[in-house]
């Protein structure tokens, strides 16, 4: 067996959004995996939820495909894909009982949120077009200027409040909302209809009966400053539309039935950041209002809940494991564990069947079903490469910090001895004697994003977990005050206050670990991305506990992250103010301000293209550090964006692993080699190519 590497990413397959056929026998998803540096081959994959026959590929390898689709009577499937040289996905229908996909539509700003008709005759979907798309009707048919580009505006003139996200400038595009007739075997197909008009920008489509289409609409004021959102509902016939409900949250999903119930997420305005989301019911022939899980301690995944009969199914965050419930339509309604193991990451239901995606600690993810109790593994879609791999499985436990039960989980090295570990669920904490040095292993503390979210032991983090262990590192994490997945009360553990109270949260977890493992308390290092940078900076400014640190896409000056991204209310929630309100109070609980106290080496890397913590924020940690004569380096990403970790180009994705684990062991005694700043891109992937390319080029040119 040996030891997993970074470039492994280049070989690790990932699964995503299941949904089961209308009969409930078969179960379509995306399979995505890296396609060379810079891309990735995603496609659509079919398997019996038996488990009769493995997977196979539904769709062609020639694009980007996502949201498989079933048609209510199973004899085709919807998918969206971009195709040959576009990078616009267009909607495709294929028959599923043989024959080649067809493409559906030709737009402009391409289809995504995509749904089916109850009668089959139609797709709604959400697209994004300016004002002059619109009125040429490019958001209908492109083909009709088939030489139309879209040229980013020279200058950039900006009259809304958030103007840009993820990578990407909005320059007047706006979210509006079609459908379009889809025939068979071509007949009577490709009628696109818009439905909305107006500067606002309407999303979730979902039918309830035929001729109904629901979606959601923030019509505010200010849109862009706003949580309130309606809920429409479009008559298709008459072309009339009407408000019949409204919510409060940061996105508004809609789930619809026939006969007129929506079922919608609600999260408190105020302090929304770190509130509960509840689902509710709304019945549209009645006007009655219920909310099942009103007295369930527990965060709703947005999107990720839909009605089965008289049940309604969704995901909650829950101790470490993202777990699929059921509950009735009523107030105040149990709400019943359906899966209840791992990180689910998507679920479908049909008549009691399920379908889901789930990584647990010994794969990234596969398919599995649930049917008549029993779950069935659907596909073992990285076998071959964790067949060679050793992989490590974490331990939990729980620990105290100022009262509060914390979860945490340790991952040791494939060497580590166990005889060296005394249980971190027993133990006191106190050591019997001192231990040989030589028996010890540096410790690497991982720190979530969020603040608001959850880790588990698998998912996004599995790769980089393991490959920390794989290269000597015990590994800890835990999901300190302010998590998801522990109540609200946990989550609002860190109201205006989020370096202290997590500080005191994970070094509380990393004593404990070095108190009940064969740890070397001088070779700590820590590291994190998002809100974890923010953490990794307020660290360092705060102790000189760790040997290294990796300062990864974080807010460390909260006045200009205010300023500058999309995200600006988690500001005003999290901290009740604003820069102009209380400059000296967002100051004081900006990592910069600590920068004069910093001693530990600290590698800053960003994104480039990121709009969700814009780069400023790593170039003014960067420089201070710099003028502080810190050991500091600044690795930035171009076209990357906030999910440089997830979902990255794959050589940008395996060239922050190398360098985190470089920048830790040119500071670990147990590893000998030089700083990271004295060995160029020795141990670097990329290095290696552009060697390798220079040595095939050399044998061509003899």
């Amino acid at each position: 067996m040996q030891p997993l590497e970074a470039s492994d990413y280049h070989d690790i397959v990932q699964v995503a959004d299941p949904q089961l056929s209308p009969a409930g026998e078969r179960v379509a998803f995306v399979r995505k995996a890296p396609s060379g540096d810079d891309e990735y081959e995603t496609t659509v994959y079919v398997a019996p939820v038996d488990g009769s026959a493995p997977p196979r590929q539904f769709t062609a390898e020639e694009g980007a495909d996502a949201e498989p689709r079933w048609s209510p009577s199973g004899d085709r499937l919807a998918f969206t894909s971009a195709r040959g040289d576009a990078d616009i996905p267009q909607l495709w229908v294929l028959p599923t009982d043989g024959g080649e996909a067809r493409q559906v539509t030709d737009v402009v700003g391409g289809v995504g949120s995509i749904a089916w008709s109850p009668d089959g005759e139609r797709i709604a979907f959400a697209q994004r077009a300016t004002a002059e798309e619109r009125e040429k009707e490019l958001d209908l048919d492109a083909s009709d200027d088939p030489e139309y580009e879209r040229d980013a505006p020279d200058p950039r003139v900006i009259d809304r409040t958030v103007y840009r996200a993820g990578t990407q400038y909005f320059d007047g595009l706006r979210s509006h909302l079609y459908t379009v007739t889809v025939g068979h075997a071509g007949e009577d197909e490709g009628a696109v209809t818009r439905h909305t008009d107006d500067e606002y920008d309407f999303g979730a489509p979902e039918f309830g009966d035929a001729d109904t289409l629901y979606y959601a609409v923030c019509r505010d004021e200010d849109p862009d400053d706003s949580v309130l959102y309606d809920i429409d509902a479009l008559d298709l016939p008459n072309g009339e539309s009407e408000t019949v409900t409204r919510t409060t949250g940061w996105v508004a999903t809609v789930a619809a039935t026939e006969d007129g119930l929506l079922a919608y997420p609600r999260t408190p305005e105020e302090k929304a950041a770190m509130r509960q989301t509840d689902l509710e019911v709304f019945d549209c022939e009645t006007g009655e209002t219920v909310t099942p899980t009103s007295s369930l301690d527990r965060t709703v995944a947005p999107g990720g809940f839909e009605f089965d009969g008289d049940s309604l199914y969704f995901l909650t965050p829950d101790e470490g494991d993202t777990v699929l419930r059921r509950t009735a339509i009523e107030d105040d309604a149990d709400c019943d564990v359906v899966v209840n193991e791992g990180d689910l990451s998507g679920a479908s239901v049909r008549d009691g069947r399920v379908a889901f995606a789930r990584s647990e600690w010994d794969h990234r993810g596969d398919v599995f079903s649930l049917v008549d109790g029993d779950v069935t593994r659907l596909s073992e879609v990285n076998a071959d490469l964790l067949a060679e791999r050793d992989v490590q499985e974490p331990e939990e436990f729980w620990f105290e910090s100022e009262g509060h039960e914390i979860q945490g989980w340790v991952l040791t090295p494939p060497d580590y001895d166990s005889a060296e570990r005394s249980s971190a669920t027993e133990s006191s904490g106190e050591r019997s004697e001192p231990r040989d040095p030589d028996e010890e292993y540096p410790l690497a503390v991982e720190i979530h994003g969020g603040p608001h979210v959850m880790w588990s032991t698998s998912s996004t983090m599995w790769h980089e977990f393991q490959l920390l262990a794989a290269r000597g590192y015990v590994v800890f994490w835990c999901n300190p005050r302010g998590s998801t997945g522990y109540g609200e009360e946990h989550a609002m553990g860190i109201d205006q206050d989020w370096g202290d109270v997590t500080m005191q949260d994970v070094f509380a977890g990393a004593d404990e670990v070095c108190a009940n493992y064969a740890v070397d308390e001088d070779a700590q290092f820590v590291t994190g991305g998002s809100f974890g940078g923010y953490m990794t900076a307020w660290i360092v400014g705060h102790s000189e506990r760790f040997a290294g640190a990796v300062a990864q896409r974080g807010v460390y000056d909260l006045s200009s992250f205010y300023g500058s991204t999309d995200a600006f209310q988690l500001v005003e929630m999290d901290f009740s103010t604003t820069p102009w309100e209380d400059p000296e109070f967002l100051w004081e609980h900006s990592p910069v301000a600590y920068v004069e106290d910093v001693t530990t080496p600290t590698l800053v890397m960003h994104a480039d293209n990121d709009y969700r913590v814009p780069v400023n924020n790593g170039e003014m940690l960067y420089l201070f550090l710099r003028k502080q004569g810190v050991d500091t380096r600044l690795v930035r990403y171009p076209r990357e964006g906030h999910e440089l970790s997830r979902s990255g180009e794959p050589a940008h994705v395996v060239d922050r692993l190398e360098r985190t684990i470089r920048w830790f062991d040119g500071y670990s005694d147990h590893h000998d080699v030089p700083r990271a700043l004295d060995r160029g891109d020795d141990g670097l992937s990329s290095a290696e190519e552009e060697d390798a390319g220079a040595d095939d080029e050399s044998e061509s040119d003899e």
